[in-house]
């Protein structure tokens, strides 16, 4: 149902950028039984004693499936150490490009991996509906109402049951800038709608065209408008009404969604505000979206809306921190009392309770693995709430962490992700490319609604 390039859009974008070979260690494990102790120590001690109420662990194995391959799986491993070196469970890791068809075909034939790292809230339901999933243990459970929250929760519970932590997370709401250009031409970052309005006629009249944008990804060309839509969703009407437009309780083509693409044509339709170094506006559709922001670091564009993962694609000379070449900020609400973030991540969805299972799921789950998996990661954030922000690497993964940690944050996931396929990854993506290069909103909407699944 949700193809491979709904995952490309994050993972593609990170690639090249995790290979850190560090080892955690096990200076604060009690457990003693490993020959193998690393010599650096973990961000955060192991409590090894937690693990003994799921018995005699040692010699088994626990086989993880995910989407997440070369060079991102290398720090995802190492993170499994201290556990790996507390219990005497092995887990043995599989990293497949073509994970989001190939995990559904392994689960209905009933060979399913012992857990699946699932990108999509979509994709878990419908593993869950094959009969095999099994729900997660209690102490999974607490974990997550510990240390994510109840909006992370619903998104991994079907038919009233609770099923997978969160796992990895990112964050798209951010809109990448210059503070070098801001400092010299006196610009504010803002902190409402209205502001970011002010600030791009502000640029204009300065001479400049404020932003620049791309949507071409391969067979997921158009998929960054679709971001850009459910932000001003959210923004603009708030999360309910976010949450019964992503599941078609509202239609596509209501008065809610037209306002909202017409909010994002008000930037990306304005020849006086795009393509800045590109072209005029229908350069945005032949423009890859790596390629589309770095036209700041020329100072040929000032603003461009993509998420934290997009820091995977400046030159390695440019710094990427407040004080640097580039760096985001926060995509304001309609007001600064409000915080609407959009995102994505990946849950552990089990297929089998084996003790040795239910206990990786549970550390995985915890503040211990999220700061453990930050002090050998970069390019990585999480949304648990026990993650110590100075253990992450680079500045952009702080402000993201910091912006998911907000209290007033109200995080929604990526709606297209959460759509049917007939929808969230056609449909859409087809009918947004439609609209850059001339299509009417109306006309647009109108598509994507007679397309949505009877």
């Amino acid at each position: 149902m949700f193809i491979q390039p709904t995952r490309q859009r994050w993972s593609a974008a990170l690639a090249g950028t995790l290979g850190v070979g560090l080892t955690l260690g096990m200076a604060a494990c009690s457990s003693g039984d490993s020959d193998d102790e690393a010599s650096v120590p973990s961000a955060a001690p192991v409590d090894c004693a937690q693990y003994t109420s799921f018995g005699d662990l040692k010699g088994k194995t626990v086989s993880v499936y995910t989407s997440i391959v070369t060079p991102e799986d290398k720090p995802q491993i190492d993170s499994y150490k201290p556990f790996e070196n507390c219990t005497g469970v092995t887990v043995k890791y599989e990293g497949d490009k073509a994970f989001e068809t190939q995990v559904l075909v392994r689960a209905k034939a009933g060979n399913p991996p012992d857990i699946a790292f699932v990108p999509q809230p979509g994709l878990l339901k419908q593993l869950v509906e094959t009969g095999r999933a099994v729900p997660a243990p209690q102490q999974v459970s607490d974990n997550v109402d510990k240390f994510f929250g109840q909006d992370w929760k619903d998104y991994a519970t079907v038919d009233g049951k609770f099923y997978a932590a969160p796992l990895g997370a990112n964050v798209k709401s951010l809109v990448w800038y210059s503070p070098q250009e801001f400092a010299d031409s006196g610009y504010q970052v803002p902190t409402t709608l209205d502001q970011l309005k002010a600030l791009s006629d502000k640029m204009v009249a300065d001479g400049k065209t404020p932003w620049c944008a791309g949507i071409a990804s391969g067979e997921a060309t158009g998929w960054p408008i679709t971001d850009w839509m459910e932000d001003m969703m959210l923004r603009l009407y708030g999360p309910d009404t976010y949450d019964k437009w992503v599941n078609h309780e509202i239609p596509f083509n209501g008065p809610e969604s037209t306002a909202a693409l017409d909010a994002v044509g008000a930037y990306l339709k304005n020849p006086k505000y795009v393509n800045g170094g590109l072209g005029d506006v229908k350069s945005i559709a032949t423009t890859t979206f790596q390629d589309a922001g770095l036209p700041i670091v020329d100072g040929a564009c000032s603003l461009h809306r993509q998420a934290n993962f997009y820091a995977a694609n400046w030159d390695e000379d440019t710094k990427v921190a407040e004080d640097g070449d580039v760096f985001a900020f926060y995509l304001p609400g309609k007001d600064a009392t409000t915080k609407p973030v959009l995102g994505g991540g990946e849950f552990t969805l089990a297929f089998s309770d084996r003790p040795e299972v239910q206990a990786f799921q549970t550390y995985l789950s915890s503040d211990t693995w999220a700061n453990n998996k930050a002090a050998i990661s970069s390019g990585w954030v999480s949304a648990n709430k026990g993650l110590d922000v100075n253990n992450l690497k680079s500045p952009i993964d702080k402000l993201s962490a910091q912006i998911l940690q907000d209290p007033k944050a109200v995080f929604r996931f990526d709606g297209s992700d959460q759509m049917p396929a007939a929808i969230g990854s056609n449909a859409f993506w087809k009918q947004a490319t439609n609209w850059i290069t001339g299509q009417d909103t109306k006309t647009t909407v109108d598509n994507i609604e007679k397309a949505w699944p009877k």
